[in-house]
């Protein structure tokens, strides 16, 4: 099932370069068709296989023979993975948390999580190209998360995990709202929609989960500032989007949060 996954993941990631793609441009992520970027001709079906086709028409076009970024295959290869590790995690009967709940439970995990993979795909992609974290694609995202989240909740009568997902959502939102607030030029209100979004799923998980995935941001975000300032490739007033940071902060909260606060307690002593 995981493999099955992984593929279907490889179909979704090509579907995630076309949103990504389109979404800032302001047009339709369904039509037309896909088409070449140079010479707007219609790619046709078995030029558009995840990964295979980039490779047998060695990153060209077979119109006008123009580059095709590697960017396509390696997004389509990097969903396919994550979808893969997603699934390990949450599958029944295989990941470390959903071994221990009904299996209608951990399929509306696995989906409400698969959805946040493709979200943090497109985000991320998004906002490394414009520096924007738009709309469109985060306040949807807060009816399904919540939708599937409840979902998985009452089908196994667990109203304290929802609880903490308001929480959660609260708490991020709140936070990054004063950041805003306090440095206006450095945070920007698409950064606390996207922190409410996240809080919303690492609250769910648990409280060691929310408080890594959020400080997971920062540390993350500051290595990579330190290492472009030590390159020269930035100054300290050079902006750089920070929502990658913070998507890549909450998945190593979902996927190691627990046993990185249980390690971190056990340092101190408290646990």
């Amino acid at each position: 099932m995981t493999v099955l996954v992984g593929i279907f993941g490889a179909l979704i990631g090509s579907f995630l370069n076309v949103v990504a793609y389109r979404v800032p441009l302001k047009l339709s992520v369904t039509s037309p068709p896909s088409a070449c970027t140079s010479c707007g001709v219609r790619i046709k079906g078995y030029d558009n296989i995840p990964v295979l086709s980039w490779v047998f028409l060695l990153g060209r076009c077979r119109n006008c023979s123009s580059r095709i970024s590697a960017r396509y295959p390696a997004v389509e290869l990097g969903t396919a993975v994550f979808f893969g590790i997603v699934t390990w995690r949450f599958l029944p009967n295989n990941g470390v948390q959903a071994s221990a709940l009904p299996t209608i439970t951990s399929t509306f995990l696995l989906i409400a999580f698969l959805y946040l993979v493709s979200i943090s795909v497109v985000l991320a992609l998004i906002d490394a190209d414009t520096h924007t974290l738009p709309n469109r694609v985060i306040l949807p995202s807060y009816l399904v998360g919540i939708g599937f989240l409840a979902a998985a909740s009452i089908s196994v009568g667990d109203v304290s995990s929802l609880l903490r997902a308001g929480a959660g959502l609260c708490i991020l939102w709140a936070f990054y709202l004063g950041l805003a607030l306090l440095y206006p030029g450095g945070m920007g209100f698409g950064d606390v929609k996207l922190a409410g979004l996240l809080g919303l799923f690492l609250g769910y998980l648990g409280w060691g989960e929310l408080i890594v995935g959020g400080f997971a941001a920062f540390l993350l975000g500051g290595i990579y500032g330190a290492g472009l300032l030590l390159a020269k490739r930035a100054s300290r007033k050079s902006g750089i989007p920070f929502g990658p940071w913070m998507l890549a902060g909450a998945w190593v909260g979902i996927l190691f949060g627990d046993q990185l606060w249980e390690g971190y307690l056990s340092l101190l002593g408290v646990a």
